[in-house]
């Protein structure tokens, strides 16, 4: 069973401890007691629910609160379901990588793409090839060469600490 983040932090009846409250319903607003707004909540065998503690005087409404609570239960769930996760893969590769190596690893990165996932692609320096980070970015150059029409550039080839890093994104249709 999933767990909704709802408000259900609302003051609802007895938990409304102000002298007056503005009683909304439909079209109409009315300032009253909040015994009398009780009252007449229980009379229809409803919940009276603070909906804006915050305003002079606060803002309450008669309604069915554990219907309420379905019904916002429900709006969640729904637009859980609109939505697209995007995953991240990733793929390694050296300064040092040779051409067909590119190939596939820019097959793989099409692939992704198709699957409209975003693609960071990677290139760790080690030891003496820190001095030559410039092979890196003609690494990058060509694999993006490869990528062709499929794939656009989120986040250019920046070095952070020993690696240089690139980020892809399919392309929008």
């Amino acid at each position: 069973m999933e767990v909704f983040n709802i408000n259900k932090d609302l003051n609802l009846n007895e938990g409304i401890k102000v002298k007056e409250i503005r009683l909304t319903g439909g079209s109409e607003s009315l300032i009253v007691k909040t015994s009398d707004a009780l009252n007449m909540a229980r009379e229809q065998d409803l919940d009276l629910v603070m909906i804006s503690p915050t305003a002079n005087p606060p803002v309450c409404k008669i309604m069915d609160y554990k219907k309420f609570l379905y019904e916002q239960s429900k709006k969640i769930k729904e637009s859980r379901k609109n939505q697209k996760i995007v995953d991240l893969k990733e793929i390694r590769m050296s300064p040092t990588i040779e051409e067909h190596d590119i190939d596939i690893k820019a097959s793989n990165a099409n692939k992704f793409l198709m699957n409209e996932n975003k693609v960071k692609v990677s290139i760790r320096f080690r030891g003496r090839e820190n001095n030559y980070t410039n092979l890196g970015t003609k690494v990058f150059n060509t694999f993006i060469s490869k990528i062709g029409s499929n794939g656009v550039v989120e986040k250019p080839p920046r070095l952070e600490g020993k690696s240089m890093i690139m980020i892809l994104a399919p392309k929008k249709q």
